[in-house]
């Protein structure tokens, strides 16, 4: 993280907190009170990270080791009651952070060892204080503020690597999913090329119409190991929709001729009068309706109807997409919309969160309702073109 957004935090935290310059210079006034019992306050300290096995392992160099953390220490306590608290001082805060990540000290164990030395500073200030109690208590509280304001820095430390480690966990995790799935969509395809091409390669005297089969199954795989890439590439880079007046009746006319439905499947159309345009891109649009009907038409294996409304809805127009299959069970309802996930068998789980990913891209929105037994309606809000 920039030094500058860690300073920028501080900052921050400090306002919340009250703090102040009259804060910064008591603890300053203080530190050598406190410095003379730093060496104390060590020993004690490492005394008892022996006496814990789950803090100890970091320290794997032994004595030689342990002599420079406590020299880091020292050094950490000192800065602690400068009273100069710039944005040096905080970006070596943050490391201090950092560093315990990077050796693998639990949070927790960061968190009590700071309680621990607050203890060690609290008591030398109350045990050895030289002037009123009314300055005793301002100190205290204003060094409780600086100790908290460290604590909040380190752990702030902390959920930055934790996140980042999390986010190349989770793109790791991403990748072998993406992989799997592509792995799975394209084996399929390949598989009957290859057995079409050593039949064509191998056959003795083959009819033109058996060769004819072959290549149309070769050109029909090709085709579907093509969308399965396409379909990659358009969630991956989809670009920003080209905003234009698209007529939603020739739109989804259009994506029913070329979803190929069989003869079971009867598409019913209910168009309101009069029907508005969407602002939207044509071509994005053919994806999100070719997708949603292509989900209607999976969902009925036996045959069944896919309704298609129009409906105006204020300054949007909303298109329902609706069919009587299988429904969708709630826990899967919850998630589908995610990339990655599939309740297909087949299917590496893209198009419906390359449909949400255009409908939020044209500032519309996507609802689903799903019952089981009875089916599943998808309804897509798009802003309306305005009306000349």
């Amino acid at each position: 993280m920039p030094l500058t957004q860690i300073n920028k935090l501080y900052q921050e935290l400090q306002e919340y907190v009250s703090w102040t310059s009259d804060n910064a210079e008591r603890v300053r006034r203080a530190g050598p009170l406190l410095e003379a019992h730093f060496p104390a306050m060590i020993d004690d300290f490492y005394e008892e990270i022996d006496r814990h096995p789950a803090a100890k392992k970091v320290i794997t160099g032994g004595a030689e080791q342990i002599a420079r953390l406590k020299g880091s220490l020292i050094e950490w306590l000192r800065e602690l009651v400068s009273g100069n608290y710039d944005a040096q001082y905080v970006g070596r805060r943050w490391k201090v952070g950092l560093r315990h990540v990077e050796i693998g000290l639990d949070q927790v164990f960061t968190n009590v060892a700071l309680s621990r030395l607050r203890r060690s500073l609290l008591r030398v200030l109350d045990e050895s204080w030289p002037g009123d109690v009314a300055d005793l208590l301002a100190t205290r509280e204003s060094l409780n503020l600086l100790l908290d304001l460290d604590l909040a820095i380190i752990e702030d430390a902390y959920q930055t690597e934790f996140r980042r480690r999390q986010q190349r966990s989770d793109r790791l995790a991403a990748i072998g999913q993406v992989a799997g799935g592509i792995a799975h969509e394209l084996r399929n395809p390949l598989n009957v090329v290859k057995t079409s091409v050593y039949y064509l390669v191998n056959a003795r005297q083959p009819t033109p119409e058996k060769t004819r089969q072959h290549l149309d199954r070769i050109e029909r795989q090709v085709a579907m190991a093509d969308g399965v890439i396409g379909a990659l590439s358009d969630f991956a880079r989809l670009p920003l929709p080209e905003l234009h007046p698209v007529s939603l009746e020739q739109c989804l006319h259009d994506v029913v001729e070329l979803t190929g439905l069989s003869e079971k499947i009867k598409v019913e159309f209910d168009f309101a009068m009069p029907l508005r345009d969407a602002l939207a891109d044509a071509r994005q649009l053919k994806i999100v309706f070719g997708n949603l009907i292509r989900n209607a038409r999976d969902a009925m294996p036996d045959g069944g109807t896919i309704r298609i409304a129009v409906r105006p809805a204020g300054s949007n127009v909303e298109v329902s997409v609706a069919d009587t299959g299988v429904g969708i069970k709630q826990e899967d309802l919850e998630r589908i919309l995610e990339p990655l996930y599939s309740t297909k068998a087949r299917g590496i789980g893209l198009g419906l969160a390359l449909t949400r990913s255009i409908v939020d891209k044209h500032s519309g929105s996507l609802t689903i309702t799903s019952e089981l037994g009875r089916g599943s309606t998808f309804i897509v809000r798009l802003p309306a073109a305005v009306q000349e």
